[in-house]
Protein backbone atom coordinates (compact mmCIF):
# COMPACT_ATOMS: atom_id res chain seq x y z
CA UNK A 1 0.00 0.00 0.00
CA UNK A 2 1.45 3.35 -1.19
CA UNK A 3 2.13 6.30 1.53
CA UNK A 4 -0.06 9.16 0.10
CA UNK A 5 1.62 12.01 2.63
CA UNK A 6 3.95 14.90 1.43
CA UNK A 7 6.90 13.29 1.04
CA UNK A 8 9.93 15.50 2.74
CA UNK A 9 13.47 14.95 3.11
CA UNK A 10 15.44 15.49 6.27
CA UNK A 11 19.24 16.18 7.28
CA UNK A 12 20.80 15.84 11.22
CA UNK A 13 23.61 15.18 12.98
CA UNK A 14 25.80 16.99 15.75
CA UNK A 15 27.41 20.55 14.68
CA UNK A 16 30.27 20.72 11.94
CA UNK A 17 29.13 17.25 10.43
CA UNK A 18 28.18 19.32 7.08
CA UNK A 19 24.52 19.47 7.32
CA UNK A 20 24.38 22.47 5.78
CA UNK A 21 26.34 21.10 2.27
CA UNK A 22 24.01 18.18 2.17
CA UNK A 23 20.89 20.33 2.25
CA UNK A 24 21.63 22.11 -0.60
CA UNK A 25 22.92 19.10 -2.59
CA UNK A 26 19.40 17.21 -2.36
CA UNK A 27 17.57 20.15 -3.02
CA UNK A 28 19.16 21.20 -5.67
CA UNK A 29 18.89 16.90 -7.02
CA UNK A 30 15.12 16.83 -5.68
CA UNK A 31 14.29 20.69 -6.89
CA UNK A 32 13.49 21.53 -3.12
CA UNK A 33 13.86 24.36 -0.78
CA UNK A 34 15.47 24.30 2.53
CA UNK A 35 13.56 24.82 5.68
CA UNK A 36 16.31 25.32 8.87
CA UNK A 37 15.27 23.46 12.30
CA UNK A 38 18.19 25.13 14.21
CA UNK A 39 16.91 27.38 17.42
CA UNK A 40 19.50 30.13 16.91
CA UNK A 41 20.15 30.25 13.37
CA UNK A 42 16.54 31.81 13.62
CA UNK A 43 17.39 35.24 14.94
CA UNK A 44 18.53 38.18 13.33
CA UNK A 45 22.15 38.70 13.06
CA UNK A 46 23.88 35.71 14.97
CA UNK A 47 25.20 34.83 11.33
CA UNK A 48 28.57 33.50 12.43
CA UNK A 49 28.20 32.38 15.84
CA UNK A 50 24.84 29.93 14.59
CA UNK A 51 26.86 29.67 10.86
CA UNK A 52 24.48 30.69 9.09
CA UNK A 53 24.66 29.40 5.41
CA UNK A 54 26.62 31.91 3.30
CA UNK A 55 24.70 32.60 -0.16
CA UNK A 56 27.72 31.01 -1.99
CA UNK A 57 26.66 27.76 0.44
CA UNK A 58 23.14 28.41 -0.20
CA UNK A 59 23.88 27.70 -4.12
CA UNK A 60 20.87 29.68 -4.88
CA UNK A 61 18.42 27.78 -3.49
CA UNK A 62 15.83 28.98 -1.05
CA UNK A 63 16.39 29.22 3.07
CA UNK A 64 13.27 29.55 5.37
CA UNK A 65 13.27 29.88 9.13
CA UNK A 66 16.61 31.95 8.88
CA UNK A 67 17.36 35.26 10.22
CA UNK A 68 13.61 36.32 11.16
CA UNK A 69 13.06 37.03 14.56
CA UNK A 70 14.48 39.63 16.90
CA UNK A 71 16.89 38.97 19.40
CA UNK A 72 14.86 39.63 22.75
CA UNK A 73 12.27 37.20 21.60
CA UNK A 74 11.53 34.17 22.81
CA UNK A 75 10.48 31.56 20.74
CA UNK A 76 9.39 27.61 21.41
CA UNK A 77 9.50 24.63 19.89
CA UNK A 78 6.32 24.53 19.76
CA UNK A 79 6.46 27.87 17.52
CA UNK A 80 8.70 26.76 14.97
CA UNK A 81 6.33 23.37 14.03
CA UNK A 82 3.95 25.92 13.25
CA UNK A 83 6.02 28.13 11.44
CA UNK A 84 7.78 25.07 9.80
CA UNK A 85 3.80 23.58 8.40
CA UNK A 86 3.24 26.68 7.22
CA UNK A 87 6.35 26.80 5.01
CA UNK A 88 6.18 22.71 4.13
CA UNK A 89 2.75 23.42 2.44
CA UNK A 90 3.46 26.79 1.03
CA UNK A 91 6.49 24.63 -0.95
CA UNK A 92 4.59 21.52 -1.42
CA UNK A 93 2.38 23.58 -3.30
CA UNK A 94 4.37 25.29 -5.10
CA UNK A 95 5.45 21.21 -6.42
CA UNK A 96 9.23 21.48 -4.51
CA UNK A 97 10.51 19.33 -2.03
CA UNK A 98 10.86 20.38 1.62
CA UNK A 99 14.21 19.66 3.03
CA UNK A 100 14.64 20.22 6.06
CA UNK A 101 18.07 20.46 7.61
CA UNK A 102 19.59 21.01 11.61
CA UNK A 103 20.79 19.80 14.79
CA UNK A 104 17.83 21.21 17.40
CA UNK A 105 16.20 17.73 18.16
CA UNK A 106 13.49 18.64 19.56
CA UNK A 107 12.44 20.62 16.36
CA UNK A 108 12.54 18.39 14.36
CA UNK A 109 10.66 15.31 16.73
CA UNK A 110 8.17 17.54 17.30
CA UNK A 111 7.81 18.33 13.47
CA UNK A 112 8.52 14.99 11.60
CA UNK A 113 7.43 12.93 14.09
CA UNK A 114 4.35 14.45 15.18
CA UNK A 115 5.28 13.98 18.80
CA UNK A 116 2.76 16.41 20.87
CA UNK A 117 4.58 16.80 24.45
CA UNK A 118 1.50 17.25 27.39
CA UNK A 119 3.56 19.95 29.16
CA UNK A 120 0.30 22.22 29.60
CA UNK A 121 0.22 25.88 30.82
CA UNK A 122 2.42 28.53 31.55
CA UNK A 123 3.56 31.20 34.27
CA UNK A 124 5.11 34.15 33.26
CA UNK A 125 5.52 35.92 36.22
CA UNK A 126 7.43 32.88 37.06
CA UNK A 127 9.36 32.61 34.04
CA UNK A 128 10.56 36.25 34.47
CA UNK A 129 11.57 35.18 37.89
CA UNK A 130 13.78 33.11 37.00
CA UNK A 131 15.02 35.28 33.98
CA UNK A 132 16.38 37.42 36.64
CA UNK A 133 17.53 35.02 38.86
CA UNK A 134 19.90 33.88 35.80
CA UNK A 135 21.01 37.42 35.13
CA UNK A 136 21.82 37.99 38.35
CA UNK A 137 23.42 34.96 39.63
CA UNK A 138 24.21 33.47 36.28
CA UNK A 139 23.22 30.67 33.92
CA UNK A 140 25.34 27.80 35.87
CA UNK A 141 23.08 29.01 38.96
CA UNK A 142 20.35 28.68 37.24
CA UNK A 143 20.91 25.52 35.54
CA UNK A 144 22.21 24.19 38.86
CA UNK A 145 18.23 24.20 40.32
CA UNK A 146 17.28 21.54 37.73
CA UNK A 147 20.01 19.45 37.90
CA UNK A 148 18.27 19.26 41.23
CA UNK A 149 15.05 18.64 40.28
CA UNK A 150 15.70 16.78 37.10
CA UNK A 151 19.08 15.69 36.78
CA UNK A 152 17.67 13.49 33.90
CA UNK A 153 16.72 16.94 31.51
CA UNK A 154 19.96 18.73 32.88
CA UNK A 155 22.28 16.34 31.18
CA UNK A 156 21.11 17.01 27.83
CA UNK A 157 19.62 20.81 28.18
CA UNK A 158 23.06 23.06 28.05
CA UNK A 159 23.12 26.16 31.08
CA UNK A 160 23.29 28.19 28.34
CA UNK A 161 20.05 27.19 26.80
CA UNK A 162 18.02 29.59 29.24
CA UNK A 163 14.77 29.48 27.35
CA UNK A 164 14.69 25.09 28.04
CA UNK A 165 15.79 25.95 31.24
CA UNK A 166 13.35 27.38 32.16
CA UNK A 167 10.81 25.80 30.83
CA UNK A 168 11.83 22.59 32.28
CA UNK A 169 12.13 24.53 35.88
CA UNK A 170 8.16 25.80 34.55
CA UNK A 171 7.15 23.02 33.76
CA UNK A 172 7.87 21.20 37.42
CA UNK A 173 6.39 24.10 38.61
CA UNK A 174 3.30 24.03 37.34
CA UNK A 175 2.60 20.53 37.43
CA UNK A 176 4.94 18.50 39.65
CA UNK A 177 6.56 16.58 36.83
CA UNK A 178 10.22 16.66 35.99
CA UNK A 179 10.17 17.86 32.27
CA UNK A 180 12.08 14.07 31.64
CA UNK A 181 8.81 12.75 32.73
CA UNK A 182 6.93 15.03 30.64
CA UNK A 183 9.01 14.08 28.02
CA UNK A 184 8.38 10.10 28.68
CA UNK A 185 4.51 10.63 28.60
CA UNK A 186 4.51 11.93 25.28
CA UNK A 187 2.61 10.73 22.40
CA UNK A 188 3.92 10.52 18.78
CA UNK A 189 0.34 10.48 16.62
CA UNK A 190 0.92 9.62 13.06
CA UNK A 191 3.10 12.07 11.51
CA UNK A 192 1.52 14.19 8.70
CA UNK A 193 4.45 13.68 6.21
CA UNK A 194 6.23 10.71 4.77
CA UNK A 195 9.30 11.60 5.77
CA UNK A 196 13.21 10.17 5.45
CA UNK A 197 15.62 11.45 7.59
CA UNK A 198 19.23 11.23 7.21
CA UNK A 199 21.90 11.66 9.98
CA UNK A 200 25.49 12.37 9.55
CA UNK A 201 27.99 11.26 12.11
CA UNK A 202 31.56 9.78 12.49
CA UNK A 203 32.52 6.40 13.78
CA UNK A 204 35.82 8.04 15.40
CA UNK A 205 34.44 11.28 17.68
CA UNK A 206 37.82 12.73 17.53
CA UNK A 207 37.59 13.68 13.84
CA UNK A 208 34.19 15.57 14.56
CA UNK A 209 36.21 17.44 17.34
CA UNK A 210 38.65 18.80 14.50
CA UNK A 211 36.20 19.55 12.77
CA UNK A 212 34.56 21.64 15.28
CA UNK A 213 37.42 23.14 16.61
CA UNK A 214 38.93 24.04 12.96
CA UNK A 215 35.04 25.47 12.35
CA UNK A 216 35.64 27.82 15.32
CA UNK A 217 39.02 28.97 14.43
CA UNK A 218 37.12 30.05 11.01
CA UNK A 219 34.51 32.02 12.66
CA UNK A 220 36.84 33.94 15.01
CA UNK A 221 38.77 34.42 11.27
CA UNK A 222 35.23 35.87 10.25
CA UNK A 223 34.31 38.50 12.99
CA UNK A 224 32.58 36.35 15.51
CA UNK A 225 34.64 38.55 18.13
CA UNK A 226 33.20 41.61 16.62
CA UNK A 227 29.58 40.01 16.10
CA UNK A 228 29.80 38.87 19.73
CA UNK A 229 30.72 42.08 21.56
CA UNK A 230 27.88 43.67 19.35
CA UNK A 231 25.15 41.92 21.01
CA UNK A 232 26.83 41.56 24.45
CA UNK A 233 26.49 45.99 24.27
CA UNK A 234 22.85 45.36 23.76
CA UNK A 235 20.71 45.18 26.67
CA UNK A 236 17.62 42.88 27.61
CA UNK A 237 18.62 39.90 25.83
CA UNK A 238 16.83 36.52 27.26
CA UNK A 239 17.54 34.13 24.34
CA UNK A 240 19.96 34.72 21.20
CA UNK A 241 22.67 36.16 23.92
CA UNK A 242 22.97 32.19 25.22
CA UNK A 243 24.41 30.77 22.07
CA UNK A 244 27.30 28.79 21.69
CA UNK A 245 29.84 31.61 20.79
CA UNK A 246 28.68 34.50 22.61
CA UNK A 247 28.64 33.47 26.47
CA UNK A 248 32.23 32.63 26.50
CA UNK A 249 33.29 35.10 24.94
CA UNK A 250 32.06 37.69 27.58
CA UNK A 251 34.95 37.19 30.14
CA UNK A 252 37.17 38.54 27.48
CA UNK A 253 35.02 41.91 27.09
CA UNK A 254 34.99 42.17 30.95
CA UNK A 255 39.20 42.09 30.94
CA UNK A 256 38.81 38.87 32.87
CA UNK A 257 40.24 36.51 30.47
CA UNK A 258 42.32 36.28 27.57
CA UNK A 259 40.75 35.79 24.38
CA UNK A 260 42.55 32.63 23.46
CA UNK A 261 40.64 30.85 26.84
CA UNK A 262 37.76 31.81 25.73
CA UNK A 263 37.56 30.37 22.14
CA UNK A 264 38.91 27.60 23.51
CA UNK A 265 36.33 27.91 25.95
CA UNK A 266 33.72 28.10 23.09
CA UNK A 267 35.22 24.53 21.35
CA UNK A 268 35.22 23.09 24.28
CA UNK A 269 31.44 23.66 25.04
CA UNK A 270 30.47 23.17 21.31
CA UNK A 271 32.02 19.65 21.42
CA UNK A 272 30.03 19.39 24.43
CA UNK A 273 26.46 20.59 22.31
CA UNK A 274 27.46 17.69 19.21
CA UNK A 275 27.78 15.23 22.24
CA UNK A 276 24.57 16.13 23.42
CA UNK A 277 23.05 16.10 19.93
CA UNK A 278 24.29 13.08 19.25
CA UNK A 279 22.68 11.39 21.97
CA UNK A 280 19.20 12.99 21.40
CA UNK A 281 19.87 11.69 17.79
CA UNK A 282 20.48 8.16 18.77
CA UNK A 283 16.80 7.62 20.21
CA UNK A 284 15.33 8.18 17.05
CA UNK A 285 15.32 4.90 15.21
CA UNK A 286 14.05 6.24 11.85
CA UNK A 287 17.65 8.09 10.79
CA UNK A 288 19.34 6.31 8.35
CA UNK A 289 23.02 7.03 9.52
CA UNK A 290 26.20 7.72 7.14
CA UNK A 291 29.22 8.27 9.08
CA UNK A 292 31.01 10.27 7.04
CA UNK A 293 34.73 9.43 8.04
CA UNK A 294 34.98 6.63 6.22
CA UNK A 295 33.97 8.21 2.86
CA UNK A 296 36.32 9.57 1.17
CA UNK A 297 34.35 11.68 -1.77
CA UNK A 298 31.48 13.59 -1.30
CA UNK A 299 30.56 12.44 -4.38
CA UNK A 300 29.80 9.02 -2.16
CA UNK A 301 27.95 10.48 0.69
CA UNK A 302 25.04 11.89 -2.14
CA UNK A 303 24.95 8.70 -3.64
CA UNK A 304 23.80 6.87 -0.66
CA UNK A 305 21.54 9.16 -0.41
CA UNK A 306 20.13 9.07 -3.35
CA UNK A 307 19.75 5.02 -2.85
CA UNK A 308 18.00 5.83 -0.25
CA UNK A 309 15.43 8.26 -1.63
CA UNK A 310 14.97 5.49 -4.45
CA UNK A 311 14.17 2.93 -2.20
CA UNK A 312 12.29 4.75 0.60
CA UNK A 313 10.40 6.90 -1.61
CA UNK A 314 10.21 4.26 -4.85
CA UNK A 315 11.31 7.41 -7.26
Amino acid sequence: MSDERPKVIAVVGPTASGKTWLGVELAKLYDGEVISADSMQIYKGMDIASAKPTKEEMQGIPHHLMNFLDRDVTFSAADYVDLAKERINDILSRGKMPVIVGGTGMYIDLLLQNVKLSEGGSDEKYRDELYAFAKENGNEALHARLVEIDPESAEWIHPNNVVRVIRALEVYHLTGKRFSEVRAESRTEESLYNSLIFGLNFTEREMLYERINSRVDLMVENGLVNEAESLWKESGMKTAANAIGFKELIPYFENQKSLDECIDKIKQETRRYAKRQITWFRKNDRIQWIFIDGIDKKNEILEKCKKGIAKYFNM
